[in-house]
């Protein structure tokens, strides 16, 4: 398995050894379209030349997963633009935030999107990493960092998949996720490309119901929740024989749903600051995850995985040196997950660390910041949230009885968030919420109150 050297070492060497092969296929008036690899390198290296000749120098690409996007994306990283991606569906604060952070002087995507942005492209300064590019980390709008990455260290991670779970040129990888989450990119894209596999572009969450079916793809990539969505509607299609589940937990149930249909389930552990992969389950237990071949994990002694990965590893949170020296030390990421390494070397992820909360759908809650909003907005700081289905629930000491004001109360808040990120749910105690002496909370007794007032709610 060849480790590509970065974007233009992948579409040339493909593009020589297979050149009127498939490298994407994609949807044209109701039916299936091809690009084949000599078409993507030319389509790539056109774009470059259009790029370059706008004379800008960091390009925000709104990111739909479309064809044009993806071109757009190898093209800027081909012309050497500090390369932005963006969630399009993302709300207006954070793009404006994140389009005036990474120093975005060119937006790409809808029209319309870009032209109601076009005021935070004024007095850009200087990209500060010429041919990188960023991803932001998940998580709500003041926590939200610009990680510095590069094609050769993507290209480095796809590699990475590759070995572990290597793709035939039949495999058809189908790409449902979105491409500015770094697992998106290089698990629903790269890994695909850099196999020689042909990759199904998806055609957005309004098709979630019938991807599968219209292209059959042979290989998915998803988080829990869209698995789970996947498997509710029951529209896995016959061809699928094998799932990488990543970025987030994911119940077993899931797994054991797929496996039942013949298919073959593997989990990931990664983080953008490793431009993705850092270990994968292969055979046998789903959650005992086989380290990859650039990555060196160790536990450090109160539990925290730390990582070194000298091909895969950010260059560094973008003009925030203080930042990225906390959890950058000597090469070794301080990653703020828990785990353990047992007797055959394979890695356990048992928690986390940080105050941060993975839900169902990969993104994170900050919860110091979101537990905030919600102590202001409701006058009480006898409050907490928890994720015990992977999806977000508010408990709080009150009375049952102000339920209703309570979630008018919070109306206006919750519509500032993502769906996946508003409150599903609120669950009352009469008891003092469980705290250390410095008055912080402390985070494992608070599940087992939650699961002793649910139990007692249900009797």
């Amino acid at each position: 398995m060849k480790q590509y050297d970065g974007f233009e070492d992948l579409l040339t060497s493909q593009a020589g050894r297979i050149p009127d092969r498939a490298a994407l296929l994609y949807e044209k008036n109701g039916s299936t379209a091809s690009v084949t690899w000599r078409e993507f390198l030319a389509m790539s290296r056109r774009r470059a030349r259009e790029l370059s000749d706008t004379g800008k120098s960091c390009i925000g690409i709104l990111c739909d997963g479309s064809l044009d996007c993806v071109v757009t994306m190898f093209g800027s990283v081909l012309a050497g633009l500090q390369t932005v991606l963006l969630g399009e569906a993302a709300s207006e604060e954070l793009l404006q935030e994140q389009i005036r952070a990474a120093d975005v002087d060119l937006l790409w995507g809808d029209d319309e999107l870009a032209e109601e942005f076009s005021s935070c492209l004024q007095g850009a300064r200087e990209p500060q990493n010429p041919g990188s590019i960023l991803f932001f980390t998940s998580g709500t709008t003041s926590r939200s960092k610009a990680v510095v990455l590069s094609d050769r260290s993507l290209m480095a991670s796809a590699w990475n998949g590759s070995c572990m779970l290597p793709l035939s040129e039949e495999d058809l990888l189908m790409c449902m996720l979105p491409l500015d989450h770094v697992f998106g990119c290089v698990c629903s894209l790269l890994w695909g490309l850099s196999c020689g596999s042909c990759v199904a572009l998806g055609r957005g969450a309004r098709h979630y119901m019938d991807d599968l079916l219209f292209f059959r793809p042979t290989v998915l990539s998803a988080v829990p929740a869209l698995l789970a969505f996947l498997l509710d509607r029951d529209v896995l299609n016959p061809q699928l024989r094998l799932v990488l589940i990543g970025a987030g937990s994911c119940p077993r149930s899931y797994l054991d749903a797929a496996a039942s249909r013949g298919i073959r389930v593997s989990f990931g552990y990664g983080m953008t600051e490793t431009s993705s992969g850092i270990a994968i389950s292969v055979s046998g237990d789903p959650y005992a995850l086989e380290i990859c071949p650039d990555d060196t994990v160790t536990i450090a002694p109160d539990g925290e995985i730390l990582v070194r990965s000298p091909g895969c590893m950010m260059t560094g949170y973008y003009r925030q040196p203080e930042e990225t020296a906390r959890v950058l030390k000597g090469g070794v990421l301080s990653t703020g997950d828990l785990g353990s390494i047992d007797e055959n070397g394979r890695l356990h992820i048992t928690g986390r660390k940080k105050e941060i909360l993975v839900l169902k759908d990969g993104t994170k809650i900050f919860l110091p910041e979101y537990e905030g909003q919600l102590c202001r907005t409701l006058g009480t700081g006898e409050l907490a949230v928890l994720a015990p289905e992977g999806v977000p629930v508010l408990l709080i000491q009150a009375d049952p009885s102000s339920r209703s004001r309570i979630q008018n109360a919070l109306r206006d808040l919750m519509s500032g968030y993502p769906r996946g990120q508003q409150l599903a749910d609120i669950v009352f105690t009469d008891a003092p919420l469980p705290r250390t002496a410095t008055g912080k909370l402390m985070r494992k007794e608070l599940d087992a109150l939650y699961v002793r007032q649910t139990a007692e709610h249900h009797k």
